[in-house]
């Protein structure tokens, strides 16, 4: 009896000491993981890497992207960046490691507004799975001066009110038929339905005569894209960036037999009198008499179209939630509506761009919104050179820097 009661107690001991051998090598473990990146990347700068800021450069590989995600998609986006302000104190710079890179994140405006600005230290450094995704002629992987030069040919048949004049009538159409449809909708997701419309207005300013089958097409490889420049850059089937770099060769295929059924019309009627942003790309020369190749205007396309569809669309949501939550302003906004409409001639049909001239307190409105809110949850940097900020250094090439302001950041 005595014999069974001490192997029993041996026993007991022995599987105590074994699960915590097990439990204390997986601690071990867990921690040895969790500074991996940290002495992986840090060992390279020397010295230098006890000026770094502090913060967690999250696991192997996947870094900090994991918490991101889920911040990003909760309720909370905000959560992500508080959880850097809890461990690490309200300093507004912390090492991290997004998408593939080291990173330092900057969460304040008066950093952000540095980093932003000073274009001699920092330079735009998105990481390379949206270069990827985006580009290789894109305006996120040119040169400086090969950005200006493009922007500088392309901005002007988009923007300003003589732009706005051409595609006018069908704006107001789009937008017109949409708000007529949506009580019939029953529960809608408003920012699905605006993103519809934005895409739609997009489009017809790119290739006004694409048709709604490549409009469908383009929409639906479009959305992959978008999803896969928000995820991790696992390319291995079943993951969204997988499925985004699918999306962007078809999107290429889609486009490319609009460039050639396009140029193939030019040829043989001439360059059309009422011009879409397609025909104004293929016209196009620089002062050397320089005309853009295919590539380069499938990727400004792209571009233009990731720019456009997203940005007005978070913008209308935005604008659309604030002016909710304000009912006096709204108030004045209809107000405005309804006297320039009184004013309109009973002979006038459709809205003028002198009208929309006129809407000056929808204008600051607008202004307002844009002043409040971020469009882009993130911005990426990179250092020329190692700058300190704050005491901190953001060391060139290794550490990117990401602009995010955390008193004003929406999710989506």
């Amino acid at each position: 009896m005595v014999m069974e009661i001490v192997k029993e107690e041996v026993l007991s001991y022995w599987l105590l000491l074994v699960f915590t051998v097990l439990v204390g090598g997986l601690l071990v473990l867990v921690g040895l993981l969790k500074k991996a990146n940290e002495w992986f990347y840090e060992s390279k700068l020397g010295d230098k890497k006890f000026s770094l800021p502090p913060g967690d450069m999250g696991w192997p590989l996947i870094g900090n992207m994991l918490s991101f995600l889920k911040a990003f998609k909760s309720k909370d986006p905000n959560s992500f960046i508080n959880g850097y302000v809890k461990r690490f104190g309200k300093i507004g710079i912390y090492k991290s490691f997004m998408f593939g890179n080291p990173t330092v994140l900057i969460t304040v405006p008066e950093l952000s507004k540095q980093v932003l600005t000073d274009s001699k230290r920092f330079k735009p450094g998105w990481p390379q799975s949206t270069y990827k995704l985006m580009g290789k002629k894109s305006f996120l992987a040119i040169t400086d001066d090969e950005h200006k030069r493009l922007r500088k040919l392309t901005a002007g048949p988009i923007n300003g009110h003589e732009a706005l004049s051409v595609y006018l009538e069908y704006i107001e159409e789009a937008v017109v038929s949409t708000l007529e449809k949506m009580p019939n909708m029953g529960e809608i997701e408003f920012l699905t339905e605006i993103r519809k419309l934005a895409f739609r207005i997009i489009m017809y300013i790119f290739v006004s005569e694409g048709g709604n089958a490549v409009m469908e097409d383009l929409e639906k490889e479009y959305t992959t894209l978008n999803y896969g420049l928000r995820a991790m850059a696992i390319n291995l089937p079943g993951f969204a960036y997988y499925k985004a770099l699918k999306a962007r060769k078809r999107l290429d295929e889609i486009f490319q037999s609009v460039v050639n059924e396009r140029r193939a019309k030019r040829e043989k009627h001439g360059t059309p009198a009422k011009k879409d942003l397609m025909d104004s790309l293929m016209d196009i020369k620089d002062e050397n008499g320089k005309s853009l190749d295919d590539e380069e205007i499938i990727d400004i396309l792209i571009m233009y179209l990731n720019a456009g569809h997203e940005s007005s669309s978070h913008v209308t949501m935005w604008a659309t939630v604030y002016l909710q939550e304000h009912p006096y302003i709204f108030e004045k906004v209809k107000a405005e509506q309804e006297e320039i409409v009184k004013n309109r001639p009973s002979t006038q049909k459709g809205l003028t761009l002198k009208e929309i001239k006129q809407m000056v307190y929808l204008s600051q409105v607008i202004d307002e919104s844009l002043r409040f809110l971020n469009i882009s949850n993130m911005v990426f940097r990179e250092a020329k050179e190692d700058v300190t900020m704050n005491g901190e250094l953001s060391h060139t090439k290794r550490m990117e820097g990401s602009g995010l302001d955390e008193e004003h950041s929406h999710g989506s």
